[in-house]
């Protein structure tokens, strides 16, 4: 677990505000006052991806960036299961305790699944949903084959070296995000190597980043998704917005757009040609333009 006051040069200089509860110590920025936009990150990064949206978004509004269990400054349990399902009520838990109303939603990665699965369960406090690089899960979108990330982990699961490769992210998450669809080598310096890889000191430290694929690859998500379909009309019920960069390795950008036209047939897509899967990274200013626009018409 990175120290909670380490700024990396002065790149993450947000206070750290921590929640005990669900058997984690959970780290999240809390920046801004009004209406909150919470920020979800995914696989392997952690709240410093959204280090470019915090100070605009937070100028009119709450901006609450959480980590996830295993990632950035939260805390990496060995006993605890990391699969959706966890990941969820650990948000829910951290919502209810900020007593967080009228959420607007940006959800990346495995952002999206979270993000939507809690929206299901809880739409009475979720206003919007704007989304990057991800799908719900629940548009009924079905890839016509694995994308290059997840050859590359069903290649290293296959061969049981899955997690020595993901078990130095100390040291080469760069490739693996290149991996999964990083393009802004020009934001690549010692503070992002060192903020990226921070949260892996240990192969035991890397467990988050491990199972989150492999939640995927082996279909282990898919009760938990069933169980919110009943659910599904809280969450074409809101208002949302997609931005997809089409370089993405990760989740093939026409799969994503699938899933959010079944959700939502009538709400806008924008594709972003020069950006990968991390696009708060290759990308941050015409996204934050996006959600500014888009929270000024929903």
């Amino acid at each position: 677990m990175i120290d909670a006051h380490e700024t990396f040069g002065g790149t993450w200089p947000f206070a750290p505000h921590f929640l005990d509860g669900k058997g984690i110590r959970m780290h999240y920025v809390d920046e801004g006052e009004g209406e909150p936009i919470v920020c979800l990150h995914g696989e392997p990064t952690w709240g410093y991806l959204y280090r470019r949206f915090i100070p605009p978004l937070s100028r009119t509004h709450r901006v609450i960036v959480p980590d996830h269990m295993g990632f950035g400054k939260s805390e990496t349990p060995q006993d605890r299961p990391y699969t959706l399902r966890s990941h969820v009520e650990n948000l829910a838990g951290l919502i209810e305790a900020l007593d967080l109303n009228g959420i607007t939603f940006v959800i990346q990665d495995w952002g999206g699944p979270i993000g939507a699965a809690y929206t299901l369960r809880h739409p009475e406090r979720v206003k919007r949903l704007f989304l990057l690089n991800t799908l719900t899960g629940y548009g009924r979108a079905s890839p016509a084959a694995l994308t290059p990330w997840f050859k590359f982990i069903k290649k290293h699961h296959d061969a049981g070296t899955l997690h020595e490769v993901l078990g130095h992210l100390d040291v080469n998450v760069l490739s693996i995000m290149k991996i999964i669809g990083f393009e802004n080598s020009a934001a690549i310096d010692d503070n992002w190597l060192a903020a990226y890889g921070a949260p892996f000191p240990t192969a035991q430290d890397c467990i988050g980043a491990i199972e989150f694929p492999l939640d995927a690859l082996l279909g282990r998500i898919l009760p938990y998704v069933r169980e919110g379909f009943p659910l599904v009309g809280n969450l074409k019920s809101k208002p949302a917005m997609l931005a997809v960069g089409l370089k993405d390795k990760a989740i093939a950008p026409d799969v994503q757009m699938a899933d959010f036209r079944n959700l939502w047939p009538d709400r806008p897509i924008v594709p972003l040609p020069h950006a990968g899967h991390f696009s708060q990274e290759d990308a941050p200013e015409t996204i934050v333009a996006l959600i500014q626009a888009f929270l000024q018409v929903n």
